[in-house]
């Protein structure tokens, strides 16, 4: 039996009103190359900043407001745990249809804003670093665990990350899906990478030129230079 015109125009416009393709939830090949490289840089940049970090360094304060070296990088290393919870937060809520329509623009909007530290914003309660006693080897013990897990999953997922949406600690970019907490996590650690290399800069900064290793072998270089004369001699 051949359909009328009156039954046929609605077939065809809820046929136009359709996208010509779903996009794929999953996160594309150059988005995870995008994501394992800035994990990456951005630990070997805080690893290098905390090499050879005196207790006096860890610990000291332009002003009593301002953020410490220890301050800064046991932020970092308690945001990655957090930042991988509101992944996994929001792989809990169901798919989100229109999850493309309400994240478009947010990949780009998150490298921009977080490593721009023209804007200062104030740390979630959660992960406000004042009081907080980690010493410099306890950061980076936390920083290497939770940083290993980030990379596996980065390097490993197949989940639909994309279209499990929810809000985060700051209302300017809701919402965001799972992937951008995943993203969140390296350019947040890029921001206060700055932090703390600005602190490194202030003036009145302890520096201790070489840590207490780096002397010590030093000085085993140049006692092995004496015993070198010593044998020509």
């Amino acid at each position: 039996m051949s359909l009328t015109r009156r039954s046929l125009i609605p077939l065809l416009v809820a046929a136009t009103s359709l996208p010509a393709f779903a996009a794929d939830p999953r996160i594309t090949p150059e988005e995870r190359a995008k994501l394992i490289r800035y994990l990456q840089d951005s630990q070997k940049e805080f690893l290098d900043l905390l090499e050879g970090v005196s207790d006096a360094e860890w610990s000291w304060k332009a002003t009593p407001e301002k953020w410490s070296v220890g301050e800064t990088a046991q932020h970092i290393a308690l945001a990655e745990g957090f930042l991988f919870e509101m992944s996994t937060k929001a792989m809990s809520n169901e798919a989100d249809p229109a999850w493309e329509a309400k994240t478009r623009g947010k990949t780009e909007l998150l490298e921009r804003y977080l490593v721009d530290r023209s804007t200062k914003v104030k740390a979630p309660e959660p992960l406000n670093p004042v009081g907080i006693t980690m010493t410099r080897a306890e950061v980076i013990a936390k920083f290497k665990e939770n940083r290993a897990r980030t990379i596996e999953f980065a390097e490993t997922t197949q989940l639909p990350l994309r279209e499990h949406i929810t809000k985060g600690p700051f209302p300017a970019f809701d919402p965001l899906n799972a992937f951008h907490f995943v993203l969140y996590i390296p350019l947040h650690n890029l921001r206060h990478n700055q932090q703390i290399a600005e602190v490194k800069a202030t003036p009145g900064y302890p520096k201790q030129g070489r840590s207490s290793r780096g002397l010590v072998e030093a000085a085993g270089d140049d006692l092995g230079d004496v015993e070198q004369l010593g044998r020509r001699g």
